[in-house]
């Protein structure tokens, strides 16, 4: 069973290469915040947590990964999504797969260029019909005909936080927050580097090349 961690700034690709990973290996994605929603269904305790936007403990965290990765669908590896999320998390994930089948932890870090996500941002507009996603500011992503959707020719719209000055303060606070989990992983040798600035394809093939030679 494989351990891979996505740690990705925003706007690097998580979301498409976490899709890409479950659709060619059978990985299970793993969402710390899809888990925690799932309980607060039938627990009162952490929905009012979270409506409250208070912080669930590690305790409880830890306990519900523990369950979920014992689940059939993790037996040939899995995809942890937003976690962990500092170095106190780390080492106790660390201390966690000790006891269970995990033959490898591997740690992929999609880094990219600021100025690239914020391309990927800002240029951002959507089909408000049939979702369909698209990129005023990147050629291959733009609508054939602009403000338009390709598919059902409804007219896209934009999010009004898809800003600059937004992004800005989240890729900061990503980093600021980030940069000790990955000096974290990079001494213990497990944290591989992929440039996420170029098409999802070869961003892809790259995590494939890493994931396929530590096999050898």
């Amino acid at each position: 069973m494989r351990s891979i961690i996505l740690i990705a700034p925003p706007a690097a690709g998580k979301g498409t290469q976490s899709d890409l990973l479950v659709e060619k290996y059978g990985f299970a994605h793993i969402s710390t915040g899809d888990m925690l929603r799932e309980v607060a269904k039938h627990d009162d305790a952490i929905k009012a947590k979270l409506e409250n936007g208070e912080l669930i403990s590690d305790d409880i965290v830890f306990s519900l990964l523990h369950d979920r990765l014992a689940s059939d669908d993790c037996n040939k590896g899995f995809i942890l999504d937003g976690f962990p999320r500092n170095v106190n998390q780390a080492i106790k994930y660390d201390e966690m797969i000790k006891d269970m089948d995990v033959t490898s932890n591997v740690v992929i870090f999609l880094d990219i260029d600021k100025d690239i996500a914020c391309k990927r941002i800002v240029g951002r507009v959507s089909c408000p019909n049939c979702k369909r996603v698209y990129n005023d500011m990147i050629p291959e992503s733009m609508p054939k005909v602009s403000g338009k959707c390709d598919d059902c020719g409804e007219l896209l719209v934009k999010r009004s936080d898809d800003n600059s000055e937004t992004f800005g303060k989240r890729y900061d606070v990503y980093y600021e927050n980030t940069a000790p989990l990955i000096n974290y992983y990079e001494e213990k040798g497990v944290l591989y580097k992929v440039d996420s600035g170029m098409s999802k394809d070869v961003v892809f093939n790259n995590i494939e090349n890493i994931l396929d030679n530590l096999n050898n």
